[in-house]
C-alpha cells in the first residue's frame, strides 16, 4: 500500500486529507503535537484497524522531527505532505500593526519546518513509487493576486514558501521528486472563517484529485484548487 506522511493531521484540511486517503487504502502517517488531545484523529485512527498511525510530531521540535525520521528511516513515503501551518494573529498584519515576534514565529511555522521536514524525509520520499512532496501554500502567497495589501505575516510567509518549494523541486530532481505548492481554496475551517466559498471535505476532494495528476514533469508547480497554474 502506497504511504502517506502529513503534518497537522489533528484538525480541518489535514484531519480531512488523513480521513479520505485511509479510505482510499493508504498508510497514513498522521503527525501532530499532542496525540492525546486529537479526540478525532484517535478515532479514526482506531476505526481504519492499522491504516492510520498516529506519531508525535510537533514540527518546530528538531528533537521529535528527527526521532521520527530516524523511526522511518528506510521506509518508502509516496506523499510527504507539509499541512501544518498557522496564520498568525489577523489583528496585527495591517501596516502600522505588525510585530516582530509574530512574524518570526509566522515564518518559522510556514517556512522553515516545511524545508526541515524535505530534508529530513526526502530519503524516505524517494523510495516510494509516487515521489511526491506537497507543501500548502495559499494564493494570499501570490505577488500577482495580491490586490488588496494588508496580511503581511500570512501572505509573506506563504509567498517565501513558494520559494522554497522551486528551490526543493530543482535540488531534488536528481531523485526524481516531484515538489508542489497547492491552493486549497477559500476553506471554512478555524484559520479561513465561517464564509469560506468550501467545505473542508470539498477542498480535500479537490487536493487529492489535483495530487493523483501530479507528475515529476509538474514538480516546482504552485497548483490553483482547481488545478490550473497560480501566478507567482
Amino acid at each position: 500500500m502506497p504511504t502517506l506522511l502529513i503534518t497537522g493531521a489533528n484538525r480541518g484540511i489535514g484531519l480531512e486529507i488523513t480521513r479520505q486517503y485511509a479510505a482510499d487504502g493508504w498508510d497514513v502517517l498522521a503527525c501532530c503535537r499532542s496525540p492525546e488531545n486529537a479526540h478525532e484523529l484517535n478515532k479514526l485512527a482506531a476505526a481504519t484497524k492499522g491504516g492510520v498511525s498516529v506519531c508525535l510530531l510537533d514540527v518546530a521540535n528538531d528533537a521529535q522531527r528527527q526521532a521520527l525520521a530516524a523511526q522511518l528511516k528506510g521506509q518508502p513515503i509516496d506523499i510527504l505532505f507539509n499541512s501544518a501551518g498557522v496564520s498568525g494573529n489577523w489583528a496585527t498584519q495591517s501596516f502600522g500593526h505588525c510585530k516582530t515576534d509574530e512574524w518570526l514565529e509566522v515564518m518559522r511555522i510556514n517556512v522553515i519546518t516545511p524545508m526541515l521536514m524535505m530534508q529530513d524525509f526526502a530519503a524516505n520520499v524517494a523510495l516510494s513509487e509516487h515521489k511526491i512532496i506537497a507543501n500548502m501554500s495559499s494564493k494570499m502567497g501570490s505577488v500577482a493576486d495580491n490586490t488588496s495589501g494588508g496580511s503581511y505575516l500570512y501572505r509573506s510567509s506563504k509567498a517565501a514558501l513558494n520559494m522554497v518549494t522551486v528551490s526543493a523541486a530543482h535540488d531534488l530532481a536528481r531523485r526524481k521528486i516531484a515538489v508542489v505548492a497547492l491552493h486549497p481554496g477559500w476553506v471554512r475551517t478555524d484559520m479561513g472563517g465561517p464564509n469560506g466559498e468550501l467545505s473542508v471535505e470539498e477542498s480535500v476532494t479537490a487536493l487529492k484529485r489535483n495530487l493523483a495528476k501530479v507528475a515529476f514533469a509538474d514538480s516546482g508547480r504552485f497548483i490553483d484548487i482547481d488545478g490550473g497554474d497560480i501566478p507567482w
